[in-house]
């Protein structure tokens, strides 16, 4: 092992157990690191000159989308201030250098609003037609997943991690532990979510209890992600619906029809756990799509004979 990589293998520790990073971000690190030290080979942590990282900042450019590079530069920024505060490299080499790039603006996918009423209706009418107890409580379960997807804009990623003491129905709220380990607390606003979700609890409340999550398959596992995402594939097949959903979209959706409704989005950024308005102002760029839309085919200009 290089000294290059025990530095790293030090810090990586350094973010488990000081800075406590969730798993997900650690591993993120971990193979941009990884990546990194397999470019630069035997070097020493001092021995990484500006233009070793110019050099490996351009290769990036060949291989990934700008959202990628940008991530992976961080995580060699947050790496290199480390080694810097540690005191393991005498001047930063990021300090001689500018990485300034745009990125290009990527607008989220929405699912049309009577998209997302078919969707659910599916559901409920597979689970009132279903012929057997176990069709039934998979579609209850599946009913009460995408409305709180919807009815929350949580990330996938923390409903399958929910516990069960997360879900309080009683004052209907959901509290999320999301990304960087930040909580937030969401308010279930519909009587129709918290009524499936209800049924869904009575029914599956020995699973619940075995495995310690809000949502849980029939074997008393935790939901995983993947099998979210199996889900949505199979209603979006019987809907018939032309368009391949994912459980992001859902959130997507849900922020940008909030903002359509004229919701300050300060009150979004909070709802969705964004850490930057940075982040949320996505939605606005949706949201001026519709109204470009709306003044092109609804303004009584257009009708004007001059």
């Amino acid at each position: 092992m290089n000294d290059l990589q025990t530095s790293i293998d030090s810090y990586l520790e350094y973010c488990q157990s000081q800075k406590r990073l969730d798993t997900k971000t650690l591993r993120a690190y971990r193979i941009d690191l990884t990546q990194f030290n397999s470019h630069i080979g035997s070097a020493h942590a001092p021995e990484v000159t500006p233009e070793c990282l110019e050099n490996y900042i351009a290769g990036l450019h060949q291989k990934y989308k700008p959202k990628t590079v940008k991530r992976k530069i961080a995580t060699l920024k947050a790496l290199f201030h480390y080694f810097e505060f540690r005191e393991l490299i005498e001047r930063n080499p990021f300090n001689r250098i500018q990485v300034k790039f745009r990125e290009p603006v990527i607008l989220p996918k929405t699912i049309p609003l009577h998209t997302v009423e078919t969707f659910l209706s599916t559901i409920y009418k597979q689970m009132e037609s279903a012929k057997t107890a176990y069709r039934k409580r998979n579609a209850l379960r599946d009913a009460a997943v995408i409305e709180l997807l919807f009815a929350t804009g949580i990330r996938i990623s923390e409903l399958c991690s929910l516990d069960v003491d997360s879900v309080n129905l009683y004052d209907r709220t959901i509290l999320i532990y999301g990304k960087g380990a930040k909580e937030r607390k969401v308010q279930i606003g519909s009587d129709a979510v918290a009524r499936i979700l209800e049924n869904y609890k009575n029914e599956f409340e020995s699973e619940i209890q075995r495995c310690g999550h809000f949502f849980a398959n029939q074997n008393g596992n935790e939901l995983s992600d993947q099998a979210v995402r199996r889900m949505i594939n199979r209603y979006t097949s019987l809907a018939a619906i032309d368009l391949h959903i994912t459980p992001h979209m859902f959130r997507h959706t849900f922020a940008t029809s909030l903002l359509e409704a004229d919701v300050d989005i300060r009150y979004i950024q909070e709802i969705l756990g964004h850490s930057s308005i940075n982040i949320t102002e996505i939605y606005t760029h949706v949201t001026m799509s519709k109204q470009r839309d709306i003044l092109t085919t609804k303004h009584p200009r257009r009708n004007f004979h001059i």
